[in-house]
């Protein structure tokens, strides 16, 4: 009798959930309760990485590390210094100017508000008036008031006295402690920044060091790869963001400037600041400039101008600047973005809202190079979570053909259909296939995959783009396979021989399957990838072999024959008895072997070579092989289709 008790299915599957939700809750309480720490570390380390290429340059120019770390670091406290300085002035300014603007902006909102409010209230009281008529009742006269009435009022026979309250006048003293009390937060978190800043700079190379013991001692290779990767890719793109933002500051000052905006600076300043925050910060800029605007001038004029300086500096930015810098996104996905900028302020405030795209962007350069934290880059990046050729597969599944159909343009935008079959259709019929032999894919459901994938690659083949494909009244059901299916709506269009008889010596590749289902399909495809390319191919089964060739038909147009299997090694000494039986009737043609799926042995392969003169494994080797052996021919009409039909 055994004393371990067996494991329960459910808890042991249950207990790595119940520590992974621990462990997030302890993350998030961490984040929340120790802001006023963590705040300012992660402040420095951003500043750390935007100061890391200015220290490295000193240090190229000549100077100790030290001394550069002090350079950068005096740099940024002046820096830093200068902008607080003209804020505080500006907003001084500001605050001066504002009883002149009270007036304009007064009249501006009674504009407003007559217009919307106003117009609204206008119309709920006409509205309110007819529903009273419609509902009027007969009036009755009302009761004379009696003494009665008069008791509701009740006077005192003493009168109120009012009561003021004075505040005690503060001393100097005071006046100074509280001072001191509201800037002491602020100061004492910038100095805290400032000390970890220099000390991150100043030990960077020791930070870098033991980070890689702490987290890759068991390969020292690829975990420092994967941090000097990170840090050059944080560090770009702090730098040109930094840089991006300063420049979209400097056009909306000067801009503001011109058309006569007060406090130029200060909405420039805050503008650059605001643009760290992604969506909302430039919008909030620009209403906030706008505001001020509208308070300038009694037209609206500078109001419409402010506007719309700020669409077109934000566009050309967005569109034009960033994406020669650090691509056309973050690396983020829109919605992560949004999502960050929520939770971040929700749990460090306007601090963590403005570092709430750093941040996630650090979580996703960590989920690219360590393992563990893979899913970060999953939840919040912005590539695909499927590959290519999983979403053809998962939305054959789903029979979703146009889908299929939308994305395969996009890419065949940028690569050929031979490319396209090679890198995203065969790798998805892989899954297919694997899905079928675990039993996986009921009958049903294999029905709708067929016939997504029928509808996907005749709408993708060169039929579609020359308006070979119409309307046939054979479906799938009818058919015993994929490929036949397919070869059967081109023969509908052109012809029983797939095109003319009569054509010019060596102009023809014979695509021949050695018959089975998954045969059919791969040198249907086979056809229409060499068709793409303006090639005469054909496709023909053994039983077209056996049968022999079509009245008219000459050998010597054949210039090239493809045997086309995905079982080698099962179906290779049939396919041997009718390259035999081709190479009599067509002495002149060159016969190729695709077999997509895996090489063959080397003692296979010298038995294939036998038989054939070359092998390919993939489409676009397989219509390189034509593409030196046989000509063009011209683009098909509709007229040649006819003609083709009537041959």
């Amino acid at each position: 009798m055994s004393w371990n008790a067996p494991t329960h299915p459910t808890l042991a599957s249950v207990a790595p959930r119940a520590s992974t939700i621990l462990a997030g809750t302890a993350v998030l309480a961490l984040l929340y309760f120790g802001r006023e720490i963590l705040v300012p570390i992660t402040l420095a380390a951003i500043l750390s990485l935007i100061l890391a290429p200015v220290a490295r340059g000193l240090k190229r120019l000549g100077m100790r590390q030290t001394p550069a770390m002090l350079t950068a670091v005096i740099a940024v406290c002046v820096l830093l210094a200068g902008v607080a300085g003209m804020i505080a002035t500006q907003v001084v300014a500001m605050a001066a100017s504002l009883p002149q603007y009270e007036s304009t902006i007064r009249d501006k909102m009674r504009v407003i508000e007559a217009s919307t409010i106003g117009r609204m209230e206008a119309m709920e009281g006409e509205a309110g008036r007819m529903i009273g008529r419609l509902h009027e009742a007969p009036a009755t006269p009302a009761p004379a008031p009696t003494g009665a009435g008069l008791s509701h009022v009740t006077l005192t026979p003493t009168g109120a006295v009012p009561v003021e309250v004075h505040e005690r006048p503060r001393t100097s003293f005071e006046l100074v402690r509280q001072v001191a009390a509201s800037v002491w937060g602020p100061l004492g978190t910038a100095g805290i920044v400032l000390v970890v800043l220099a000390f991150a700079l100043l030990e960077h190379e020791s930070l870098r060091d033991r980070f890689i013991r702490l987290a890759g001692s068991g390969d020292l290779r690829a975990t420092t790869h994967a941090l000097d990767d990170a840090g050059k890719r944080l560090s770009r793109f702090f730098v040109s963001q930094l840089a991006v933002n300063v420049g979209v500051g400097v056009l909306i000052g000067i801009g503001l400037a011109v058309i006569g905006v007060p406090q130029a600076p200060l909405w420039a300043t805050l503008t650059a600041v605001l643009r760290f925050v992604p969506y909302v910060g430039i919008v909030v800029g620009a209403l906030s400039t706008g505001l001020i605007a509208a308070a300038v001038d009694p037209g609206w004029t500078p109001v419409l101008l402010t506007l719309g300086l700020f669409a077109v500096v934000e566009v050309f930015a967005a569109q034009a600047v960033e994406p020669l810098l650090y691509g056309h996104s973050t690396g983020l996905s829109p919605l992560s973005i949004v999502i960050a900028a929520i939770f971040w302020s929700w749990i460090w405030g306007p601090v963590g809202l403005l570092l709430s795209t750093p941040l996630t962007l650090c979580l996703v350069v960590a989920g690219r190079h360590v393992k563990a934290l893979a899913f970060l880059d999953i939840l919040f990046g912005n590539s695909p979570a499927l590959t290519l050729s999983q979403n053809f597969y998962q939305r054959a599944l789903a029979s979703d053909a146009d889908e299929i159909v939308a994305a395969a343009r996009e890419y065949l935008k940028r690569h050929s259909f031979a490319r396209y079959c090679d890198d995203i259709l065969m790798p998805a019929l892989r899954l297919m296939v694997i899905d079928l032999g675990d039993g996986s894919i009921g009958p049903e459901q294999l029905q709708r995959v067929r016939a997504t994938v029928a509808t996907a690659i005749e709408a993708l083949g060169p039929g579609a783009r020359n308006g070979w494909r119409r309307k046939t009244r054979t479906t799938l059901l009818d058919e015993p396979s994929v490929g036949i299916h397919l070869r059967h709506l081109r023969e509908a269009a052109m012809g029983r021989w797939q095109g003319p008889l009569e054509v010019p010596a060596g102009s023809v590749a014979l695509c021949v399957g050695l018959g089975t289902i998954r045969d059919d399909l791969i040198t249907e495809i086979l056809v229409r990838v060499l068709r793409e390319r303006d090639l005469d191919a054909r496709h023909i089964s053994v039983e077209d072999v056996a049968n022999g060739p079509p009245p008219g038909a000459h050998p010597e147009s054949v210039a090239m024959v493809y045997l086309v299997t995905m079982y080698p090694a099962d179906e290779w000494t049939r396919a041997a008895d009718l390259a035999a039986t081709l190479h009599g009737r067509f002495p002149g043609a060159t016969f190729i072997g695709l077999m997509p799926d895996d090489p063959l042995p080397e003692a296979e392969a010298r038995n294939v070579g036998a038989s054939v003169d070359v092998v390919v494994h993939s489409f676009e080797d397989a219509a390189q092989q034509a593409l030196g052996r046989i000509p063009a021919r011209p683009r098909p009409t509709a007229g040649s289709f006819q003609d083709a039909r009537a041959r």
